[in-house]
């Protein structure tokens, strides 16, 4: 009888694919998932709520969790909503539309906790309440659109999650509307004039991509063709009805990407028409904005994060600040005017010609700018005698390089502030420098893409 009770303790309970399990949804997956368990075994299910009891199918087994597709809710969660989007369910910018959105900043900022819960084992976790939208549609300032030829027609949209699948978007609810006017204006022009579009598979055709932002303080909109070849025959016809149709587009960028390859933009551009840059206001500040440089995409939000960080910083007017990954300058352009020298850096050269200007354009005289990779410019800095007083660092979702952890953990910077889109590498980066000699001091988490599962956030350490 005992034996047969350990038996049973121990068995192994194996998922197959194609099985019907009821989930108890406890919370929210890093994608938008709600994540239930089955026999301990953790299973993501797109669409579930965390608080519902659903019932999925199994779709995908990996090592240590399984995947499933909402079949029906047994018990249905009270934030629960109606997308607004009507092809909220293919098209895959968004994940969390079919959630009350004060439910929404609740999660994500249970995301970043349990994150640090898990990576750096703190018994507590220093974080601020959610920094949250009053209206959170019609944010974003950019949108990159691939086109398809379709018959007669050039269709444009997004491609469905993990797929090339191209589901058509012409009004997308999060973007602002003189994008989408932008955007939907140009697919039709192309259409009319019959300029081929860039077929993947052969590799042939003109038009790939259609990029546009707008800058909110200005209205200036950037329009970018990327392009399969350097130029077309019908260039100047389309540039003439484009600015005709749209006087708020005050710059026509050709972006050259001859390669077979899923990267957006090609290395090199032509201005076809108007300015090379545009122009953007942030606070007090001035940025010019050229086509590849980084720019957040959520301009009012932007400034509450930046403010987030002014605030932890505690400048005095004698401080060196390293900006890094600094894109074209605004974190350290922001802190400039309390510091004594601000020196940033960042990958791409058109951003670095950007943050330069944008600096000699708002006055700030103490603001340099490098381009090349932080992993290796601050550990060269700090090797010939640099100390700074504060490192800012903005990495990507990846995180930070190892080569910069080490020159953090070995110097000690007195202050760090971690600006961050990704809870999970933040943690682990953060569990590094804890057991390196810093000290977790702050978290504030922002909502900067409302209905996505993407969540913000401004960590300071110190050293101790």
């Amino acid at each position: 009888m005992v034996k047969q009770k350990a038996w049973k303790k121990n068995k192994k309970i194996h998922l197959h694919k194609g099985q019907e399990v009821e989930l108890s949804i406890r919370r929210l997956g890093i994608n938008g998932e709600g994540v239930g368990y089955y026999q301990k075994q953790v299973v993501f299910v797109d669409g579930a709520i965390p608080g519902e009891i659903v019932v999925a199918r199994i779709t995908d087994i990996e090592k240590n969790f399984a995947k499933a597709k909402l079949i029906r809710i047994k018990k249905k969660s009270a934030y629960r909503t109606d997308p607004q989007c009507p092809v909220y369910d293919t098209c895959g910018g968004c994940q969390l539309q079919h959630m009350d959105y004060r439910f929404q900043r609740r999660l994500k900022r249970e995301l970043v906790q349990e994150a640090f819960r898990k990576y750096t084992h703190l018994d507590e976790i220093p974080i601020e309440p959610m920094i949250s939208m009053s209206e959170p549609w019609t944010y974003r300032n950019k949108a990159q659109l691939p086109l398809q030829q379709i018959g007669n027609r050039v269709a444009m949209g997004m491609f469905s999650a993990k797929s090339h699948r191209l589901v058509q978007v012409d009004d997308c609810l999060v973007q602002h509307p003189l994008v989408n006017q932008v955007l939907s204006v140009t697919r039709e022009i192309i259409e009319q004039l019959k300029i081929s579009v860039y077929e993947e598979r052969k590799h042939q055709g003109v038009i790939r991509h259609l990029v546009a932002r707008i800058a909110f303080a200005t209205e200036e909109v950037q329009l970018v063709l990327v392009t399969r070849t350097s130029s077309f025959p019908e260039e100047k016809t389309l540039i003439s009805m484009v600015t005709e149709q749209l006087p708020q587009v005050k710059s026509i960028v050709l972006n050259h990407n001859p390669h077979k390859t899923s990267l957006i933009f090609g290395d090199r551009n032509r201005l076809l028409w108007g300015k090379e840059k545009i122009t953007e206001k942030l606070g007090e500040l001035t940025f010019l904005l050229s086509p590849r440089a980084f720019f957040q995409l959520n301009p009012v939000q932007t400034a509450k994060l930046y403010e987030e960080v002014r605030k932890l910083a505690k400048l005095t007017g004698s401080e060196t600040i390293i900006d890094a990954y600094c894109g074209v300058g605004t974190i350290g352009l922001w802190l400039a005017k309390d510091a004594k020298k601000v020196l940033g850096m960042d990958t791409i050269p058109e951003a670095i010609e950007d943050a330069r200007e944008n600096a000699k354009i708002n006055g700030i005289e103490h603001a340099e700018y490098f381009a090349g990779e932080a992993e290796s410019l601050l550990p060269d800095w700090i090797q010939n005698g640099l100390q700074p007083d504060l490192v800012v660092v903005d990495p990507p979702r990846t995180g930070l390089g190892q080569p910069l952890i080490d020159t953090l953990l070995k110097v000690k910077i007195p202050r760090l502030i971690y600006v961050s889109c990704n809870p999970s590498t933040l943690a682990k980066d953060c569990h590094q420098l804890l057991q390196g000699g810093y000290e977790l001091k702050r978290i504030v988490p922002l909502d900067m893409f409302p209905q996505t599962a993407h969540v913000e956030s401004v960590t300071l350490l110190e050293a101790i």
